[in-house]
């Protein structure tokens, strides 16, 4: 250790993150002292590292906080996050700001102070690259004065700023690349809530939990766009078509417009939306691109429409990633999957349903029919805990039905994802042959029986006995036991009068 140069322990210290952390580390030598003073780099004060900071006055705290950074001279990282502390001063934050501005690359800032200050200009004109602020106050955006030339990443949660101070915001960061939105207060000079957002080098925005009547995005370089639990009348994305993914998040939107910007998109995923299937496919029908595609638990604005999967295979040669997780009705079978199209290269297709219907057989199985090349299958689903025998019944036959159609395919990987509604949600997934441990705590509710047996033959069915020697004997056992414990509640595939019979069955049919 003796000959580590003092940059290589600069480097160390700077890793450890936490104050308290590089204090203690920096109190091992002499050297130690010395790379803390002149080659530290980061430096972290996060409430949620030490229970201490919520136990001593924010007077003290100050204190602490200001004479460990008065010992350095090199930070270039400066995290202060005080979530449910006491409010500070200002004049020591701001002695802070102004002591570590000139090297100061990143800033995480979240503290309350009283009176409140002004971020941007104690770091405007600066080398400042990052910049995330969390509950404050940003108001009078001054852009002759007030620049950010060198910031590409800005983050704003729970902070108050109007719609003009938040478009001024942006044109004084010129080389900004990456915009997070968070919870915003936006304060409006008028009784329509518009915001309206223009950045020529902005390039992966993320807006969550806003809401507004319009907002209008000109951004000609964006390539990613992810809304998520937003209310908003009208959205419109100007651009020049750089765009590549698309996330759509539970979001309640009366009209959605990416403009021209959908011929270079790669990734599409829509989840928990609304949506109107004809004006939706327009909108993405020219991403000839694309190469994966998830609609899961959207909603049809008419319960006459389907999602065609051969128009899917049509627009979208290039597909290799399918997700589809929506209410599924007759119409389903008989126009989303009319005529001989093919996927001819989706390899990993995943599956949904909230309902589980004999209807949802014959979808899987039109689907996998399609995917000539497939070599992932997962499918996730919904089992209540209380069911009736024809509910049982249905997914005993599932079962079946699937084992006889993955039996005829080729998928080097497949398993299956079920959510079960008791008073804890118990999910499953692949590897299932660990299901009987899962469940053996719940092995008191019948329901989950059929759950385990069933999941096990399916699973051991796609590896082809591959798995199966070496725990055959072993889950047999298992089956047995848990027989003895619920003897005659468990709905077994026709012809199969024990749960080993039906194990049999379904594995080798």
């Amino acid at each position: 250790m003796e000959y580590l140069p003092v940059e290589v322990i600069g480097n160390i210290l700077s890793r450890l993150g936490a104050a308290r952390d590089v204090v203690i580390a920096s109190a091992t030598c002499r050297k130690w002292r010395e790379a803390w003073k002149n080659h530290l780099h980061a430096l972290t004060f996060n409430s949620n590292d030490w229970s201490v900071y919520h136990d001593i006055s924010g007077r003290i705290l100050e204190i602490i906080i200001t004479q460990t950074i008065f010992q350095t001279n090199a930070l270039q990282c400066l995290s202060i996050i005080m979530d449910d502390v006491d409010e500070f001063s200002a004049a020591p934050v701001i002695a802070w700001l102004m002591y570590t501005r000139d090297t100061l690359r990143q800033l995480h800032y979240n503290v309350r102070t009283s009176p409140n200050i002004n971020i941007l200009e104690k770091c405007s004109r600066h080398k400042l690259e990052v910049l995330t602020l969390a509950h404050n106050t940003i108001t009078g955006v001054e852009p002759s004065y007030q620049k950010f030339p060198c910031l590409r990443l800005l983050a704003l949660s729970y902070v108050s700023i109007s719609a003009l101070d938040l478009s001024l915001l942006l044109t004084v960061c010129p080389k900004i690349e990456v915009l997070t939105l968070v919870s915003l207060d936006v304060v409006m000079s008028d009784p329509q809530a518009t915001m309206e957002l223009s950045s020529n080098s902005l390039k992966n925005i993320y807006v969550e939990a806003i809401s507004l009547d319009k907002f209008i995005l000109e951004a000609d370089s964006l390539e990613k766009l992810h809304l998520k639990d937003c209310t908003l009348e009208v959205f419109e994305l100007i651009g020049k078509g750089t765009l590549n993914l698309l996330r759509i998040d539970d979001v309640s939107v009366i009209h959605l417009d990416i403009g021209e910007n959908a011929e270079n998109l790669e990734v599409v995923d829509v989840s928990n939306f609304t949506i109107m299937w004809a004006k939706f496919h327009h909108m993405i029908s020219k991403s000839s691109k694309l190469r994966r595609l998830r609609l899961w638990g959207v909603v049809f604005d008419d319960e006459d429409e389907v999602v065609d999967i051969e128009t899917i295979s049509a627009c979208f040669p290039l597909l290799s990633h399918l997700s589809l997780n929506y209410d599924l009705r007759e119409a389903a079978l008989q126009y989303g999957l009319q005529g001989s199209f093919r996927l001819e290269n989706v390899v990993v297709l995943e599956l949904g349903w909230t309902v589980i219907t004999d209807l949802f057989s014959h979808w899987v199985a039109g689907l996998l029919e399609r995917c000539i090349i497939l070599r992932k299958l997962v499918i996730y689903g919904i089992v209540s805990e209380t069911k009736t025998p024809e509910e049982c019944h249905t997914l005993a036959t599932f079962t079946s039905f699937m084992d006889v159609c993955v039996s005829q395919i080729w998928i080097l990987e497949a398993g299956i994802t079920l959510s079960a509604e008791i008073p804890s949600v118990i999910s499953l997934s692949v590897p299932i042959l660990s299901i009987l441990d899962n469940f053996w705590t719940a092995s008191n509710c019948k329901s989950f029986i059929l759950l385990c047996i069933s999941c096990v033959c399916l699973y051991i069915s796609f590896l082809k006995l591959n798995y199966v020697s070496c725990r055959l004997s072993f889950l047999f056992s298992m089956l047995k036991e848990l027989y003895s414990l619920h003897k005659g509640t468990c709905y077994l595939p026709c012809g199969c009068t024990t749960l080993v019979d039906s194990m049999v069955f379904l594995t080798f049919c």
